[in-house]
């Protein structure tokens, strides 16, 4: 049981990627002063709203998926008191989960046509199937000049591709074998790649940036969610995973998700490192004298 603790507190770290902190503009005052903002790696790679040339959207993408992953990878340096509790709890109900498996695997029929059948519709949350609903969202908002479905689809495209990565350092690390195993089956660091569940952690991952950025549609989070969900329970039943597989993976992709959406809106509102001129007029009455002052602030 130790082992499957210690192995869930591996697991949660992925899940906590701390939320960037915003910049708030300051504002100017009647004494010149030297500008305090710190630098910021995104500012050079930030996506504009509007469509780019796939060339330099690639090369944003992959910059930004390379400054996420050194955020969810340091993220346990960031956790505090006020999160402590939500990674414990994280880690124990992962563990809870991982120590079950193997009974609640066995409350299906497990039949073939039941593993047939919920293969074919897990095939919703495969790869190859989301990063199309991604590109979707892009292209519609290229056509038709919504910026909106535009941003939707770089984001969901770069949460599912650091989802990927995440789910495949784990799967290597964990190594557990997969429910239908034909040796033993639900081990870990034996070579599997059922921990986490790709399928949940991908789906899921562009689910929550729909649900987020289409927050103010109360249809669009349950249709995201309901989808998301509709895959992950295919893949329990068509035997590709576990419970704890299943749990972890969609909570580590609605994380990300999240992540990524509040990254993108943070430094929307982020003030930028490069500094701006402000010419101002000034006028003394006693001396009867003018001139103009030259202000740089960010």
């Amino acid at each position: 049981m130790w082992k499957y603790f210690l192995y869930s507190i591996l697991v949660s770290i992925t899940m906590f990627a701390s939320d960037p902190e915003s910049t708030e503009p300051q504002g100017l005052t009647s004494t010149p002063q030297a500008p305090s903002v710190e630098p910021d790696n995104r500012d050079a790679i930030f996506y504009p709203s509007d469509t780019e040339k796939p060339g330099p959207l690639l090369k944003k993408l992959g910059r930004n998926i390379l400054l996420d992953q050194k955020d969810i990878w340091t993220s346990p340096f960031h956790m505090n008191r006020d999160n402590a509790g939500l990674w414990l709890g994280f880690a124990g109900i992962t563990a809870g989960l991982i120590a079950s498996d193997h009974w609640t695997s066995t409350q299906l029929e497990n039949s073939t046509g039941q593993v047939r059948w919920a293969n074919n519709v897990s095939n919703i949350g495969s790869i190859y199937t989301v990063i199309p609903v991604a590109a979707g969202f892009y292209a519609y908002g290229a056509v038709k000049n919504d910026s909106k479905a535009r941003e939707t689809g770089v984001l969901g495209t770069e949460a599912m591709l650091d989802s990927l990565v995440v789910s495949e350092a784990l799967k290597f690390a964990a190594g557990r074998t997969r429910p239908d195993a034909t040796g033993e089956k639900g081990s870990f660091f034996d070579g599997g790649a059922s921990f986490p569940s790709g399928h949940a952690i991908t789906s899921w991952a562009l689910a929550s940036v729909i649900a987020h950025e289409y927050s103010h549609h109360k249809i669009a989070p349950i249709v995201a969610y309901g989808l998301a969900s509709v895959v992950s329970a295919a893949r329990f039943t068509a035997q590709k995973h576990y419970a704890s597989d299943i749990v972890a993976g969609g909570a580590m992709g609605w994380f990300i998700g999240r992540y990524v959406y509040k990254t993108h809106e943070d430094h929307a509102k982020h003030q930028r490192t490069w500094l701006k001129p402000d010419i101002l007029p000034q006028f003394d009455p006693v001396r009867r004298d003018f001139g103009v002052t030259l202000m740089l602030h960010p």
